[in-house]
């Protein structure tokens, strides 16, 4: 069975984006510097490698919001995977290219998972992950962690309920320290345990 995984990118302090983000501003002020480390996704080492595990996924669940404000990726998240849109309305115009609109959480996961078949399926969007994480379709969580505090902006988590959710470490990743301050990164991964 696939693997639903989050891929996120976030601040020290939790944050995905900075503040006043838009569809004009998709990453708020300030925050486009939480992606410095793709500038290595090219090059051998370990965001080269999550890289290349990010573009062999086989569907992608993405968020409305960011989804809208990825521009829609112009109908194609990498190499025409299906994209999956998490959203409690569909849009009266059609979907670009492998684009599907899906209103119900679960129905989500098991499109996903069926359209993955037996690789993986990528997360997008804190408002995503935690909606699949309520309602334990969520397997992974992969942490792009950059050394910054942006102090405000949308977190990961804000919206979870009060109870525990234990995750067991996979994988710790980090950039060489020879690399200039603005590409570091530490790459976890983390699975979700189960009651």
């Amino acid at each position: 069975m696939a693997i639903i995984r989050l891929y996120m990118t976030m601040s020290l302090d939790g944050y995905v984006t900075g503040p006043q983000d838009d569809k004009a501003t998709p990453m708020g002020i300030g925050g486009f510097r939480l992606f410095n480390w793709l500038d290595r996704r090219g090059e051998p080492g370990p965001s080269g490698q999550v890289y290349a595990e990010v573009l062999a996924t086989r569907a992608v669940i993405a968020g409305r919001r960011t989804y809208e404000h990825a521009d829609r990726w112009q109908g194609d998240h990498h190499h025409g995977v299906p994209v999956f849109v998490l959203t409690h309305d569909v849009p009266n115009d059609p979907p670009p290219g492998s684009v599907r609109y899906v209103t119900d959480v679960r129905e989500c996961a098991s499109q996903a998972r069926a359209a993955a078949r037996d690789g993986d399926v990528m997360v997008h969007g804190a408002g995503a992950a935690q909606a699949l994480l309520r309602a334990g379709q969520l397997d992974e969580l992969e942490l792009h962690v950059v050394p910054v505090l942006l102090g405000q902006g949308r977190r990961l988590f804000d919206n979870l309920p009060a109870e525990h959710i234990d995750l067991e470490p996979v994988r710790l990743l980090t950039t060489p320290r020879s690399e200039e301050s603005a590409h570091h990164v530490t790459h976890l991964r983390y699975r979700i345990r189960r009651p």
